[in-house]
C-alpha cells in the first residue's frame, strides 16, 4: 500500500488579498452503477481516506439492498461517515446534510487523513463544495399542513401564484413541485425574506479534485438491469415487505426511493413481480439521465471513463498529483 502523504492545504487569496489556505477534498461522483464506491475504497485505502457518504439513500437504516448501500466486506474496513444515520422513517433537509458533511469532513482532516466525498446525489456534493448559503429556517408543521390543505382543496396553482408575488426568483426554479412551493412559501412566512435572498454559493471551503465517472449509456443500462435482478434475487422483495411490516409508512421519504416505491403496488396485488422489476429498470434509467444532467453542468469534473482500460490508475495518479501539489499550483 502507498503510504499516506500528509494532508496539505490549497492556497488562495481572501477578501483582503492575502493568501489564505483551505484544506483539500477529493470528490468520486457519478450515475448509478459506475463503481463510485469501489473507487472510493480503493483510493482511501491507497491514500490514508475516509469516505463521507454524499448518497441521500445511503442515509437510512433497513434500506440496504434496493439502494446497493456497501455491506461490511465491501467497505473493507474503511471508515465511512454517514451512513445509517436516520431511522427509516427520518428526513433529511439540505442544510442538515450540509452541516453534518462539513463536521465529517472536518474531522477526517483534523485526524491527518484524506476526506473522500463520495455519493450519486449531486445536490448534496454541490451544496458542500460549493458553500452554499442554504437558510436554515426548521420545518413548521402546521403550517405545512395548511398549505397542504389549501393545495388539496383548491390546486395548486393558487400556491404557485402566491409564491410568485412573494419571491418569483423561489417560484421560476420551482415549477410544478409543490414540495419545493411550499418549503419557499413556509420560509418567506418564518423569516419574513424571501428564500431567493437567503440563498447562494458562499466561499469554496475546500480545494477539490473531483472525478466523474462515466460510461456509455447503453453499458449502464445494462449494468442497471442485471443489478436490479440481483437484488430481487438477494431478498429486495423482502426488505421492502419487512420495512412496511415494522411500520414504515409507504408515504416515508426513503420509501419514495427507486426500488422500493415500484415494488408496493406488487405487495399490494396490483402489478406483477416481473412489472414492478421493468418500472425499477426503467426509473433508474430515467434517473441517471437526470444525474448525468446535473453533472454536466460541473465545469470541475475530471472524467474518467470506466469503460476504458487502467481507469483505475488513472483515477489513482490524479489523486496522488492533487494530494502532493504545491499549494501555490493551485492558486
Amino acid at each position: 500500500m502507498d503510504s499516506a502523504p500528509s494532508q496539505p492545504t490549497g492556497d488562495r487569496l481572501d477578501s483582503r488579498g492575502t493568501h489564505a489556505t483551505r484544506p483539500r477534498l477529493v470528490v468520486v461522483a457519478g450515475p448509478t452503477a459506475t463503481g463510485k464506491t469501489a473507487l472510493a475504497v480503493d483510493l482511501a485505502e491507497r491514500f490514508g481516506g475516509e469516505i463521507v457518504n454524499a448518497d441521500s439513500r445511503y442515509l437510512y437504516r433497513g434500506f440496504d439492498i434496493g439502494v446497493a448501500k456497501p455491506t461490511a466486506a465491501e467497505r473493507r474496513g474503511v471508515p465511512h461517515h454517514l451512513i445509517d444515520i436516520l431511522p427509516p422513517d427520518g428526513d433529511m433537509s439540505l442544510a442538515r446534510f450540509q452541516d453534518l458533511a462539513n463536521a465529517a469532513i472536518q474531522n477526517v482532516l483534523m485526524r491527518d487523513r484524506v476526506p473522500l466525498l463520495v455519493g450519486g446525489t449531486p445536490l448534496y456534493v454541490n451544496a458542500v463544495v460549493e458553500g452554499w448559503r442554504i437558510p436554515r429556517v426548521p420545518p413548521d408543521p402546521a403550517l405545512r399542513a395548511r398549505l397542504e390543505a389549501e393545495a388539496a382543496d383548491h390546486g395548486p396553482d393558487a400556491l404557485v401564484a402566491r409564491l410568485h408575488q412573494v419571491d418569483p426568483v423561489a417560484a421560476a426554479r420551482s415549477g410544478a413541485n409543490l414540495r419545493r412551493v411550499i418549503r419557499a412559501l413556509e420560509i418567506y412566512e418564518i423569516a419574513g425574506v424571501p428564500m431567493s435572498e437567503l440563498e447562494g454559493q458562499g466561499p469554496r471551503p475546500y480545494e477539490t479534485l473531483e472525478l466523474g465517472l462515466s460510461a456509455p449509456r447503453e453499458a449502464l443500462y445494462a449494468a442497471i438491469d442485471a443489478r436490479v435482478r440481483d437484488q430481487i434475487a438477494a431478498g429486495l422483495v423482502g426488505e421492502v415487505r419487512d420495512l412496511l411490516a415494522a411500520g414504515v409508512s409507504p408515504d416515508a421519504p426513503a420509501m419514495g426511493s427507486i426500488g422500493y416505491r415500484q415494488l408496493l403496488p406488487y405487495l399490494r396485488g396490483e402489478a406483477t413481480l416481473a412489472e414492478a422489476i421493468a418500472r425499477i429498470q426503467t426509473d433508474t434509467h430515467r434517473y441517471v439521465r437526470h444525474q448525468q444532467t446535473w453533472l454536466r453542468r460541473n465545469s470541475r469534473l475530471v472524467p474518467i471513463d470506466v469503460s476504458a482500460p487502467g481507469w483505475r490508475e488513472e483515477a489513482a495518479q490524479r489523486v496522488a498529483s492533487f494530494l502532493l501539489a504545491s499549494p501555490a499550483a493551485m492558486v
